[in-house]
């Protein structure tokens, strides 16, 4: 789950920017923080870059396809 590996990866910016002498408190704040953010990225509904991606190829053939059909419609009008 890429979801899970970015937030990996800031967890671990944010634990580099926590005092090391909170002791036990320094692990309730890293859940806590954690668990905040985990149940924000869940919220957003992020899709990967791949799908992204492959969404945006469809998106291009329709309108490449769209723009095919008004020149044919052009066309048609002007022959009536």
């Amino acid at each position: 789950m890429q979801s899970q590996a970015f937030l990996d990866r800031l967890m671990a910016d944010i634990s580099r920017h926590l005092p090391g002498d909170l002791g036990q408190l320094r692990q309730e704040v890293e859940h806590s923080v954690r668990a905040v953010l985990n149940e924000t990225l869940t919220r957003l509904d992020l899709i990967s870059r791949e799908e992204f991606e492959i969404q945006q190829q469809v998106l291009e053939r329709t309108r490449a396809r769209l723009e095919a059909l008004e020149k044919e419609v052009a066309a048609l009008e002007e022959r009536a």
